[in-house]
């Protein structure tokens, strides 16, 4: 039936008919549609309309303002918007309600409104310009890209999009402009993209869609941004170093593998470890390289043996007196449970004899493990966590004990079993006060060092702007280091872990986060980097620093599944202020995605090696780098030291013999033996313990406890300002767990303790 029309004008009367809740009253007649609808949350239509179901509707959905328009429609909200303004008469609103003759329910273009307490008036929007957080200060409406967007990082706000919201967001992640699209859309990224993408200036009208979480702003239109600009002091800023203070690539030798893994040696040469399928055909799967013979690759490279694949297994050094290395877990079959030793012999410029040493019949883990990590403990023992239990099969949830503890010691994960498969190759350090820190997929955990029970429970590790989901163990791939420690060892423990990607879409991560676990605020601190990464690596540096190295800027790991590499290295400077940390350095011509390594060498150079791509792009990649630190390339002569006592205790003074041809103050560093796989760098360490000096005669107070330094080899550093020494191995803590009689069977060769 069509609407009704009624002609008599007594207002009073038709007011009387309402029986309205208590505390609402009728407002008046107001012009609707001049700048779009003045109330905000329409109702379906209904031929049964009054007033009162219309402000009975408005109550149920929680609105304290009700419209009542064209007979059959009711609308919602808490306040008039778009500037409404009352009709010039009350009359205009002269529909009979569809439900109730004697009611009035608006008219065309005019609303019939009804509020609770006093009725609020929004203006006509329009894009925010003031009580915007921090420093961002509106620009104007914008075009999007010419043919494509004008930012990558995307959020869809349905229901609560905002100025306030969106520009947050994009500064707690570093952005310095964003945008706001089709009124529910938020857009990150930075001014430059405008110019690089061919977006131009568009009319103010064309953002015209208001914010959906506050209709009073518009927040963009179709294929317009209402942008703003960060104007107050810059979110990050990045060095970029030129010459020399950018360091350098150079190609250190052709390769006679493809390795997945690399450790540093205690005998001064570095090992390689590849897996089955990878390289020549006739790969014996382990190398050791000696660079003091660089110049003749048939003595640099000495081959050696593993038994089975050692394909995606952990390493470590142990801290027996030998400094063996350790190698567990691999592919399929008996590699997963595989043990395998090696004792580092010979010296630079000495060829060695011993080899890899396995027998799974005699050594074996509890669990097969492909993906595990290790890492030594503060007793001595090696704990060894994760994995999974074959290639590409179900989750190994649980950690177990090497030597294996009487009753087994295998102890299941709870947070392993959830996380998978996104935790593999988890993070694992020992902290000051004893408990074992684990990041794993997006979380992290401090664990008891006795029964592995979690003592604290760390805040989610943010992922990417728009994705809290993203990750930054393997798959998904980020890498991480523990941050420097300073005598006298009371400031907690900081880790940092960079880059990663999200799941499915394999967003490479933009960033770094940091976190001092046991610290009472131990919240993330986020720093934007220069570049995306996923699958890259980080290594320390003697001085302080670190370089982020290899990887590529999109994808995940895994065999074809990353692109575009990342040439860049990156250095990353703790003791400058956050967001202030970062210097865009040298590049490489070769790309190093899967399977790539870095490790720290004796004479302070980054060794860089392997990728193993498989993606009909990018070859297996053979040959050796090395990066160059700026501290190598300044033109000082490097410092020295003699030393007699390599084998320390805890709180112990260590005589040694400078020589500091800059004439600075002498500065040690102490950087634990490492094995770079996947990202993660097992053993890594850095301590700069405390040094005094009388002329050329110092000493080294030792680090006081196994907690700030577990037990094990470390490379020793005498620091002349910047300039690093050739490093020397030193061990301290001994070989608490006797590792040094371990394994028993005649099959393995042990240097007793």
């Amino acid at each position: 039936m069509a609407p009704s029309f009624l002609t008599f004008s007594d207002a009073s009367a038709l007011i009387a008919k309402r029986a309205l809740p208590t505390g609402w009253t009728y407002a008046g007649c107001y012009v609707d549609g001049v700048s779009g609808r003045i109330l905000g949350n329409q109702q379906p239509d209904s031929a049964t309309l009054t007033t009162e179901s219309c402000v009975a509707k408005c109550i149920s959905l929680g609105y304290n303002v009700a419209g009542t328009e064209y007979s059959q429609q009711c609308f919602c909200d808490n306040y008039l918007v778009n500037g409404g303004t009352k009709a010039a008469a009350d009359t205009e609103c002269n529909m009979n309600c569809a439900g109730n003759a004697a009611q009035k329910c608006g008219g065309p273009n005019r609303m019939s409104i009804y509020s609770k307490g006093a009725l609020s008036v929004r203006a006509a929007p329009a894009a925010q310009k003031t009580g915007l957080p921090g420093s961002w200060q509106y620009q104007g409406c914008i075009t999007e890209g010419n043919g494509q967007r004008v930012w990558k990082y995307q959020i869809i706000n349905q229901n609560t999009n905002t100025a306030t919201s969106c520009l947050s967001q994009c500064q707690n992640f570093g952005y310095q402009a964003a945008g706001m699209e089709y009124g529910s859309e938020c857009w990150c990224g930075d001014a430059v993209d405008i110019a690089a993408t061919g977006s131009t200036t568009a009319p103010e009208a064309d953002c015209s869609v208001p914010c959906s979480g506050d209709s009073q702003y518009l927040c963009g239109g179709g294929n317009r941004l209402s942008w703003y600009l960060w104007k107050g002091t810059p979110l990050y800023v990045w060095n970029y170093p030129t010459g020399v203070n950018a360091g350098r690539y150079e190609l250190l030798i052709g390769g006679v593998c493809v390795p997945l893994l690399t450790t540093s040696g205690v005998n001064g040469k570095y090992t390689f470890v590849e897996k089955y399928g990878t390289g020549t055909p006739n790969s014996t799967g382990a190398y050791e390289l000696d660079v003091s013979q660089i110049g003749n690759p048939s003595l640099a490279w000495r081959t050696m043996h593993v038994k089975t694949d050692v394909f995606c297994s952990a390493s470590v050094t142990l801290p027996d007196k030998a400094g063996r290395q350790i190698n567990i877990g691999g592919w399929a079959g008996d590699s997963t449970f595989g043990i395998r030793l090696y004792w580092p012999d010979g010296s630079p410029g000495v060829p060695g004899v011993n080899d890899w040493q396995e027998n799974v019949s005699e050594l074996s883990l509890q669990k097969g493990r492909w993906y595990p990590s290790a890492m030594v403990m503060t007793n001595g023992s090696i704990l060894v966590v994760g994995g999974e239990i074959g290639s590409n099969s179900a989750a190994q949830p649980n950690l177990e004990i090497l030597p294996r503890p009487s009753g087994g010691g295998v102890v299941y994960c709870d947070w392993l079993q959830r996380t998978d498969p996104n935790n593999l190759y988890p993070f694992l350090a020992i902290l000051p006060s004893g408990g074992i820190f684990v990041g794993y997929y997006n979380e992290a955990r401090i664990l008891d060092p006795v029964n592995f029970n979690t003592i604290k429970t760390l805040p989610n590790m943010p992922g990417a702007v728009n994705n809290p989901g993203a990750g930054r163990s393997y798959p998904l791939e980020g890498t991480a280091m523990l941050l420097p420690q300073y005598a006298p060892f009371t400031a907690p423990l900081g880790i940092i872990i960079c880059g990663g990607s999200t799941i499915g879409a394999g967003i490479a991560l933009d960033n770094c986060v940091s976190s001092q676990p046991e610290a009472a605020n131990n919240a993330w601190t986020l720093e934007r980097m220069p570049s995306q990464r996923v699958i890259s690596c980080m290594t320390a540096l003697p001085d302080g620093t670190y370089m982020i190295l290899n990887g590529a800027k999109q994808g995940v790991a895994g065999f074809g599944l990353a692109t575009n590499p990342n040439l860049n290295a990156i250095l990353y400077d703790p003791s400058k202020p956050v967001n202030q940390r970062m210097s865009v350095m040298a590049n490489t011509t070769i790309a190093r995605l899967y399977h790539s390594e870095a490790i720290l060498m004796m004479d302070g150079r980054v060794l860089v090696s392997g990728s193993d791509p498989q993606d009909g792009k990018n070859p297996e990649e053979y040959r050796v780098e090395v990066f160059v630190p700026p501290y190598l390339l300044q033109g000082r002569a490097r410092p020295s030291f003699t030393i007699a006592n390599k084998d320390w205790g805890y709180g112990a003074s260590i005589p040694i013999t400078v020589n500091l041809p800059g004439g600075g103050g002498a500065r040690v560093s102490m950087l634990g033996a490492e094995s770079s796989t996947h990202g993660n760098s097992m053993g890594q360490r850095t301590l700069f313990p405390a040094v005094s000096c009388n002329g050329n005669t110092c000493t080294i107070t030792t680090p006081p406890n196994k907690n700030v330094c577990p037990p094990g080899w470390y490379q020793l550093f005498l620091l002349d300002g910047p300039t690093p020494s050739i490093s020397t191995w030193i061990r301290i803590g001994g070989d608490p767990a006797g590792l040094g009689n371990w394994p028993p069977g005649p099959n393995f060769k042990k240097p007793g303790v």
